[in-house]
């Protein structure tokens, strides 16, 4: 499945039905009198999160949603016939923008959630309603409220419980294939991973959702590398895990990076809980591994798990750690053959 982030779209409501211009006309009925009935309302657009979408590539392709008008309404003061309303199904995570970017005006983070974003046009006034002791026969009628129409961005922010984040080549991606069924590329080269990545793990009779997004390098924050654009989807992780490369020539140094980065994003990151992996410690000597993790700790005032990925050393204690950090969470959901989704980015 691609993977979308990112979608602008146009919505409008329906227009409410004109009201009617009748008359009642029957033989043995004398001064009939006025009988046009009311306009139907136009269709709301309602935007609804449902669990089991993790991407908005549908509104790649499908771009302009459209509520139908209401009926206009007839005579024998019949009243029009209401537009359906017309739902928009998004993931979980999901925000709605204003057009320029600057607002959120709807923000989806539970499942069954739904908003009436524009309201459809009430129905037009037909010329019964108009009937008054001194105008016995009116001939006016209500046209019916009009449309509300807007261009939107839909931004999705993945609803993960834990979050990778490091240097690129760190070893995440490394790491969430050992943990999970993702598939995630790995290389020896910076950016292997240009998108973000889900992945379910299952540990404990317990699930949770880790993501790993592309890698951060000093000045991320102002556009280096493929810049913090995905940060947004780890705002709302529970706790962070970051993984720093023992075999760099300067570790500590490199965990500062990563921190002033998300420091400089902002949106509470930096005081997220965070799990700290020295990871690849099998390419190191046991002694090097302790001063590494020694020295780390002095400068992250944290505790630092020593690990391997590729190997596989530390890694469930990590895994308890974030268990741990995430609490009672919900477990996240599977699809029904009992797989766990894998997402493709794609760009916009």
């Amino acid at each position: 499945m691609h993977f979308l982030d990112q979608a602008k779209i146009f919505v409008r409501s329906g227009a409410g039905g004109p009201g009617a211009v009748s008359f009642r006309r029957e033989k043995f009925i004398e001064y009939g009198g006025p009988n046009g009935g009311n306009g139907g309302k136009g269709g709301d657009i309602i935007f609804e999160a449902v669990a089991g979408l993790n991407t908005l590539i549908d509104f790649r392709y499908t771009q302009h949603f459209r509520a139908p008008r209401g009926a206009g309404g007839s005579g024998s003061n019949m009243t029009g016939a209401g537009g359906e309303d017309l739902v928009i199904k998004v993931p979980v995570g999901t925000q709605i923008l204003s057009e320029d970017k600057e607002e959120v005006l709807a923000d989806f983070t539970v499942a069954g959630q739904r908003e009436v974003f524009l309201r459809g046009g009430d129905g037009g006034r037909g010329n019964a309603s108009y009937k008054t002791s001194t105008n016995r026969t009116p001939r006016q009628h209500g046209a019916g409220w009009p449309y509300q129409e807007a261009w939107v961005w839909l931004r999705l922010k993945l609803l993960a419980d834990a979050g990778l984040v490091g240097l690129p080549n760190a070893g995440k991606s490394t790491f969430i294939n050992a943990v999970t069924n993702a598939k995630a590329k790995v290389g020896d080269y910076p950016f292997t991973t240009v998108r973000p990545q889900l992945g379910v793990v299952s540990r404990h009779n317990r699930e949770f959702v880790i993501a790993d997004i592309p890698g951060l390098i000093e000045g991320a924050a102002d556009g280096a590398g493929i810049g913090d654009r995905f940060l947004g989807h780890i705002e709302r992780c529970k706790v962070l895990l970051h993984l720093v490369d023992a075999t760099e020539e300067d570790p500590v140094g490199n965990y500062r990076i990563v921190r002033g980065e998300l420091d400089a994003y902002g949106a509470g990151l930096i005081d997220k809980p965070q799990v700290i992996g020295l990871n690849k410690v099998d390419a190191l000597d046991p002694d090097t591994v302790k001063k590494l993790a020694a020295k780390l700790k002095r400068a992250s005032k944290a505790e630092v798990m020593p690990m391997s990925g590729a190997g596989g050393a530390g890694i469930e204690a990590v895994l308890d750690r974030l268990i741990e950090a995430i609490g009672p969470a919900e477990a996240a959901p599977v699809r029904d053959d009992g797989e766990k989704d894998t997402i493709e980015w794609s760009p916009l």
